[in-house]
């Protein structure tokens, strides 16, 4: 009977998970590890390292009572009954494979640890999105220690989406658990089974071997990153014909083989799965002798970069060619609504190529502004304001830019910031969630993606 978990990594993944399973598991002691002694410190705190909604209600309900934040590794190991492995794998950026293969260095380090510091058996989890088969270059790391330990590896990955990874938490589609077909990874699997049965009805709980079950989560973020850059593709040429992507969307959406999920246009997706993901399901396809598959795959991360790239060309077209020197207001940086998560976020892309431009940028995001300065780092600093205040950022902007989809934008007086800005004003809209038709009558030269554009100068003309 497990009564007690370890979590190795608090970070996006780690952190609102363990929250979840010590909320719905009082007799559980739920314990959270990490060698960033600040990222402990906040998980302490009353302002968490991650947002997430409804994240700080289950931290703060739990927490201290079977909830606990600890930087003390070899203690956590030693009590612990179940580890989850939730450390970071970002993709290479040296040697072999850079650029698409994941960099496990951090996974056999963690492995090494627990070698280090357990003594008794001990039930693997691997949480972290990992390349297939993994878990064996795991076991046999694990089973070179000198103890006499034995250790059962499941793979268990998560199927969040950031914003609401506490609903997903608390009402999963599905808990996929994968193990070997031996006794001992059986009784493992039971092991991990009893506690996800605290709230999780036992049909949602999938059974898969070790192998199937790695390679599930890798292809479910290329099938859904696959549809996005699939609408996106359409959207350029809805935007050369005239047709509209929403309405082509929905049409297409309606179809029950189909259906309408994954299919709003945009400037991309981002995040640290997706792209990561997929050139990890690159690099396994290329390793594997199937460079068609490989190549197939690849394309899905190209229509995301090409999106990214049209978007600026969008802007530079509509506003005379140049944006030298002009002030142009972003609004948003994390890569979606509702989290302050930055990674591999559209708006750094976008960023980038404005300054490229000679452009000068003020940015505001409700959550994301201290990593948006960590992403723009290397960019010269006097050409970025980074602003608390949506009005002084929009305070004589040549063009307003929204890359997220917050909700209080919708809400701002679009009149008031018309107002203050350099004319003729310009808004791109990189989500396709602004009204339209109402920012046009207020004067701006409004810029969708995959729809008509909406410009003044027509008329004018």
């Amino acid at each position: 009977m497990v009564k007690n978990i370890l979590c190795i990594g608090a970070g996006y993944v780690g952190g609102p998970t363990m929250a979840v399973i010590a909320d719905q598991c009082h007799d559980i002691n739920v314990t959270v590890v990490d060698i960033n002694s600040s990222r402990i410190a906040a998980w302490n705190s009353d302002e968490l390292p991650v947002f997430e909604p409804g994240l700080h209600d289950v931290v703060m309900r739990r927490r201290g009572k079977n909830l606990f934040y600890s930087t003390d590794i070899p203690a956590a190991i030693k009590r612990a009954d179940l580890i989850f492995v939730s450390v970071n794998t970002p993709t290479k950026t040296f040697g072999e494979g850079a650029g698409r293969a994941a960099d496990l260095q951090y996974l056999e380090k963690t492995a090494r640890s627990i070698i280090e510091h357990a003594d008794s058996d001990k039930i693997i989890v691997e949480k972290s999105t990992l390349p297939i088969r993994t878990a064996q270059a795991l076991a046999r790391v694990l089973s070179s220690n000198e103890k006499g330990i034995r250790f059962q590896i499941l793979s268990n990955p998560e199927f969040l989406a950031e914003g609401t990874a506490i609903d997903d938490l608390e009402h999963p589609d599905r808990v996929l658990i994968g193990g070997l077909d031996t006794p001992e990874a059986r009784a493992a699997m039971e092991e991990l089974i009893s506690v996800y049965a605290h709230w999780v009805p036992r049909e949602k709980i999938i059974t898969t071997s070790l192998w199937s079950s790695e390679l599930s989560k890798l292809v479910a973020n290329a099938f859904l990153a696959q549809r996005i850059s699939s609408v996106n593709s359409i959207s350029a040429l809805c935007e050369r014909t005239g047709a509209n992507i929403d309405e082509v969307a929905y049409a297409v959406g309606r179809d029950s083989r189909i259906g309408p999920k994954f299919l709003k246009a945009g400037i991309g997706f981002g995040g640290s799965c997706f792209k990561k993901d997929i050139l990890n399901l690159v690099y396994l396809c290329d390793y594997y002798g199937i460079p068609e598959v490989a190549r197939y795959w690849e394309q899905v991360v190209a229509i995301n970069d090409f999106q990214a790239a049209r978007f600026v060309r969008t802007m530079l077209g509509a506003m005379f060619n140049t944006i030298a020197d002009k002030k142009i207001a972003v609004f948003g940086f994390a890569f979606k609504s509702d989290t302050s998560d930055t990674r591999e976020a559209p708006a750094i892309t976008v960023c980038t190529r404005l300054l490229n431009e000679q452009a000068h940028i003020a940015i505001h995001d409700p959550k994301a502004l201290e990593n948006a300065k960590a992403d723009l780092a290397g960019a010269p600093a006097d050409r970025i304001a980074y602003c608390t205040d949506p009005y002084e950022a929009a305070d004589g902007a040549h063009a307003l830019v929204f890359l997220t989809d917050w909700k209080c934008f919708r809400e701002l007086d679009f009149k008031r910031i018309y107002k203050s800005m350099r004319h003729p004003a310009f808004l791109f809209d990189g989500r396709n969630f602004l009204d339209h038709e109402s920012l046009y009558a207020l004067g701006y030269h409004v810029y969708p993606i995959g729809r008509p554009a909406m410009s003044h100068f027509e008329q004018k003309d």
